[in-house]
């Protein structure tokens, strides 16, 4: 069955997401360019992460939808465990959002520029002047319900397993003052990790957490919900990818 899976992928569905990909992005830039951000930002890369899905015959298994409730702005807050998350999330979150994303990305062909109309985040950390600067363009495009996911890893894993998490998606919260959804990602690993070649035929499931509150304003209130945060997200994966592993590509 692993040798027909392979020959179905690499001759009839890497092809089809091949050009859907390229499709979801001008669609997205013609659509940004022309109408709102806010639509043709967010629902052709919906639609497109769940045609992948489709298309590689993964199943997708969401818990805990009805924690997120209403216009409310949240920062999402996800381990990396490796490319298949961004299918999941975007796919199967169900809500409008920006995301967080290194500068890098902006210059890989026709996604890059998709993702710059989107008006995802890129993150400059080259000095405390660009991580302000961050800071404020994520205030201007955080409202009405317009949310950010984060990956507060800042690479994925090489091993299924947490790496530590970076404190710059709280401080942007207890910035904001807005609540931190935590996202238990898992079997991502499973499909496609950082070392493999091949797509493997694996489930996915999406764990939505109750959203944690601020609790204050600065470093405590930074400190506290990344502890929980980290910990509520590592209880919600399978026993062998539970416990931190140092990442070495985290920088």
């Amino acid at each position: 069955m692993k040798v027909l899976y392979y020959i179905y992928q690499i001759c009839i569905a890497l092809p089809i997401l091949l050009v859907l990909t390229i499709l979801t992005a001008l669609i997205t830039i013609v659509g940004c360019t022309l109408g709102s951000p806010h639509f043709w930002g967010y629902y052709p890369g919906k639609i497109w992460s769940r045609l992948v899905c489709f298309f590689l015959l993964i199943r997708v298994k969401v818990i805990g939808q009805e924690n997120i409730k209403g216009k409310i702005s949240y920062v999402f807050v996800a381990n990396h465990q490796g490319a298949f998350d961004i299918f999941l999330v975007y796919g199967y979150l169900g809500r409008n959002f920006k995301w967080m994303m290194k500068k890098g990305i902006r210059k890989i062909l026709f996604v890059g520029k998709a993702c710059e109309e989107a008006g995802h985040i890129f993150v400059d950390r080259s000095g405390p002047r660009k991580v302000l600067e961050t800071i404020r363009k994520t205030r201007a495009i955080l409202t009405g319900g317009t949310s950010v996911v984060v990956f507060p890893e800042g690479a994925r894993s090489f091993t299924g397993h947490m790496g530590y998490f970076k404190k710059g998606a709280f401080q942007l919260a207890d910035d904001l003052q807005m609540p931190v959804v935590p996202l238990t990602i898992d079997g991502s690993f499973d499909i496609l990790s950082r070392t493999d070649k091949w797509i493997h035929r694996h489930n996915m499931t999406l764990t939505i957490h109750q959203p944690i509150p601020p609790k204050g304003k600065g470093t405590d209130n930074i400190k506290k919900t990344l502890e929980e945060s980290y910990v509520i997200i590592g209880n919600s994966l399978p026993h062998q990818y539970r416990g931190m592993v140092e990442n070495p590509d985290q920088d």
